[in-house]
């Protein structure tokens, strides 16, 4: 039997692996995970990876039902707009410590992180998960800037959330503004916290508007299958199949 210590490396092991794979949008929203197939294919016992798992459920990128099983958890437009409402409370705050306690070094360091996150939302996809791991850098940087642990902490734990959402849809350019995180660094980096607090909430304003267009047909594909726990690739739900049936409907 393994030790508590060895099993909890384990599952930290086995929570990375998993949340990389959503995160790169390699496991589709909707899709049914197996506890015990993903325990095969790692090499570890059940335990650990239900652990992981547990975590997974508990930050809000799996959801289980009994007798159905689990899998990627599909949002809903309450679930976006309460997310942001958290969002806002944290990195409001951040922004302000930031204003007030960052050093030049790192507001430089910073402006060029916002311009290269920037330059990256406009690449192709195969470039998504260099992207999400900049912008998830970015905030936490902001927010590591501003010297309070336990803000970071906080504010670290609900980046998964959306990037999560990011891996959903089509390419993360389009109508996703250039610059946005360039003009919001900018304005950090001036040092006044109330100019800082207003540029983060109207950043987070922006970036939920956005976030909720883009999972529009999500959401819908919710509301129509929202208790659906399809395990085969066949009877797997899908955005596409959602807007053949809209169309085949309307025509």
């Amino acid at each position: 039997m393994k030790q508590p210590a060895q099993a909890s490396t384990l599952a930290d092991e086995a929570y990375g692996i998993i949340r990389a794979r959503i995160l790169r949008g390699e496991v589709a929203i909707g899709q049914v995970i197996s506890r015990r197939k993903v325990a095969a294919e790692l090499g570890m016992s059940f335990l650990p990876v239900s652990e992981a798992f547990l975590r997974l459920e508990f930050e809000g990128l799996l959801e289980s039902r009994p007798r159905a099983g689990t899998r990627v958890r599909i949002p809903t437009r309450e679930d976006v707009e309460g997310h942001y409402v958290v969002r806002e409370g944290l990195e409001v705050q951040a922004a302000r410590l930031f204003a007030k306690m960052a050093t030049a070094e790192e507001r430089g360091e910073l402006l060029k992180l916002g311009t290269r996150v920037d330059a990256m939302s406009a690449q192709p996809e195969a470039d998504r998960a260099v992207y999400l791991t900049l912008h998830e850098k970015l905030h936490r940087r902001i927010a590591e800037c501003g010297r309070c642990p336990a803000l970071c902490d906080a504010i670290v734990k609900t980046c998964g959330l959306s990037s999560s959402w990011l891996c959903i849809g089509g390419n993360l350019s389009g109508s996703h503004r250039l610059h946005r995180h360039q003009e919001l660094l900018e304005v950090l980096a001036k040092g006044d916290p109330e100019k800082a607090s207003e540029a983060m909430r109207e950043h987070l304003d922006w970036s939920r508007e956005w976030m909720l267009e883009r999972l529009e047909p999500y959401f819908r594909l919710g509301e129509m299958h929202g208790n659906t726990y399809a395990r085969s690739a066949k009877k797997r739900f899908s955005v596409d199949a959602l807007e053949e049936a809209a169309h085949s409907a309307t025509a």
